[in-house]
C-alpha cells in the first residue's frame, strides 16, 4: 500500500535472532541424540511403590513376579532397583547375604569398589564358593563367611549409612525371578544405624548367631510419622514380639510363609481365630510336604482359611499383616531355627499404605493358591 513501509529489524538484531535460534536448535539436537544413543530401556520393575501423595521418598516396596514377561529374561526385576541404588553409592555399601549369584548386584558392587566406595560383605559360608562371590573377592572386595553350623540367613544392604534394603529376597536368580519374594527400601539414618550395628557385629567382631549381643541402637523409632520396629535374631527374641502383636489384633491377620513350624506363633494365631479375628494364610507347598514339624495340618484342622501356594518353584515370603496397618517382613521364617540359631532380621511397619501394598501381594498369591 502507498505510504506504508514494511518494518525490518536492524541487521544487528537479525544476526542476534539467527544466533539464538541456532543455539536452541543445537541444544534440541543434543537432547535428541542423548535420548536415542543411551542404553536401551530395561523391562519395568515388578513393584508396588507408594501411590502419589505418600512418603515415597523414604520407602519403596518391590515384589518379584515369576509370571511377568521379563522374568524369563532375568532382567528388570527388583534387583535392578537395588543395583541402581548401589550405583549411586558414594561412601559405603555393606551387604549381609545368605547367597548371591545375580550379575546385576555383582557388577554394581564391583563398579562401586572400583570408584572408591568401601564395599564389605558377610555371606553364609556354605555359599562362599559361588562363582559370583569369588569374582567379588577377586575384585578386591572384603567378604567374610560365618564359618559355623547355623545359617547367616540375612538379606540386607546398607548404602552410605543412609538407606537400608531388606526383605525375603536372596540376591539370586531363583529368588529374583522364579520365587515369590519382597524387597523393601527404607531411607533413614536411624534404621541404617540399626543394620550397620548388626553388620559390624558380624564383619568386625566376628560374632554370629547366639554369640551376637542384643544391642540394636533404635529398635523402636518413627520415620516420617510412621512407627517402625527393627529386630535381629537370635539377639532380640523376635517370636515374643510377633506373638504380642498377633495377640493385639482386632480384625484380621493375613500371612505368607515359606516355613511355618513355630508352635508359639501358631498358638497366638489360633487364639485370635477362636476370638473371631479373620485369619487367612498361604504356605509354601514344598515345605509343608517335607517338614514334619509344620503347622499346616494343625491350622487347617482348626478351621483356618489356609492354602498351599501355586508357584511350582517357591513362595519364599515371610510376611504377617495385622489389622491392615501393621506389616511384618524380613528374612525371618516362622521357625525355631530362625528364632534361636540363624542370623535373621525383621522390620515392622505401622502404616496402612505400606500394609496395603503387602495385602495386594497376599491377595494375588491367595487367588492362585490351592484350597
Amino acid at each position: 500500500m502507498a505510504g506504508v513501509r514494511s518494518r525490518k529489524s536492524p541487521p544487528s538484531i537479525q544476526k542476534y535472532i539467527v544466533s539464538l535460534l541456532t543455539v536452541i536448535a543445537l541444544g534440541l539436537a543434543f537432547l535428541l541424540y542423548r535420548s536415542f544413543s543411551g542404553s536401551p530401556p530395561t523391562a519395568p520393575i515388578a513393584s508396588f511403590e507408594a501411590p502419589p501423595g505418600t512418603s515415597a521418598d523414604w520407602w519403596s516396596v518391590y515384589f518379584t513376579d515369576p509370571l511377568a514377561p521379563n522374568a524369563e529374561s532375568l532382567r528388570g526385576g527388583p534387583d535392578a532397583a537395588l543395583a541402581a541404588a548401589i550405583d549411586s553409592a558414594r561412601l559405603s555399601v555393606d551387604i549381609a547375604a545368605y547367597d548371591l549369584d545375580l550379575w546385576s548386584i555383582r557388577d554394581a558392587l564391583i563398579d562401586a569398589n572400583r570408584r572408591g566406595v568401601a564395599v564389605r560383605m558377610v555371606i553364609e559360608s556354605n555359599n562362599l564358593e559361588v562363582r559370583e562371590i569369588q569374582e567379588l573377592i577377586e575384585a578386591g572386595i572384603q567378604v567374610l563367611g560365618d564359618r559355623r553350623e547355623g545359617l547367616m540367613h540375612d538379606k540386607f544392604a546398607v548404602i552410605d549409612r543412609l538407606e537400608v534394603w531388606t526383605g525375603s529376597m536372596n540376591y539370586t536368580i531363583n529368588d529374583g525371578y522364579r520365587n515369590n519374594n519382597n524387597l523393601v527400601r527404607v531411607r533413614s539414618t536411624e534404621v541404617a544405624e540399626d543394620y550397620t550395628a548388626e553388620f559390624e557385629e558380624m564383619f568386625v567382631e566376628d560374632r554370629f548367631g547366639p554369640g551376637s549381643p542384643a544391642n540394636t541402637p533404635n529398635p523402636r523409632l518413627t520415620v516420617n510419622g510412621t512407627p517402625l520396629e527393627v529386630y535381629f535374631s537370635p539377639d532380640d527374641g523376635i517370636a515374643a514380639r510377633l506373638v504380642e502383636l498377633i495377640q493385639q489384633s482386632e480384625h484380621s491377620i493375613y500371612f505368607l510363609a515359606y516355613s511355618f513350624t513355630s508352635d508359639e506363633i501358631s498358638n497366638a494365631i489360633l487364639e485370635r481365630l477362636r476370638s473371631g479375628v479373620t485369619v487367612s494364610g498361604v504356605l509354601e507347598e514344598n515345605q509343608v510336604n517335607s517338614n514334619q514339624g509344620g503347622e499346616y495340618e494343625r491350622l487347617r484342622a482348626a478351621g483356618m482359611d489356609i492354602r498351599l501356594d501355586g508357584n511350582p518353584r517357591n513362595m519364599h515370603h515371610k510376611i504377617i499383616i495385622i489389622d491392615e496397618h501393621i506389616t511384618i517382613t524380613g528374612s525371618y521364617n516362622f521357625s525355631n531355627n530362625a528364632e534361636k540359631i540363624n542370623d535373621e532380621n525383621v522390620i515392622i511397619f505401622d502404616d496402612s499404605q505400606i500394609a496395603a501394598r503387602f495385602l495386594d501381594e497376599f491377595k494375588r498369591l491367595y487367588a492362585g493358591a490351592q484350597k
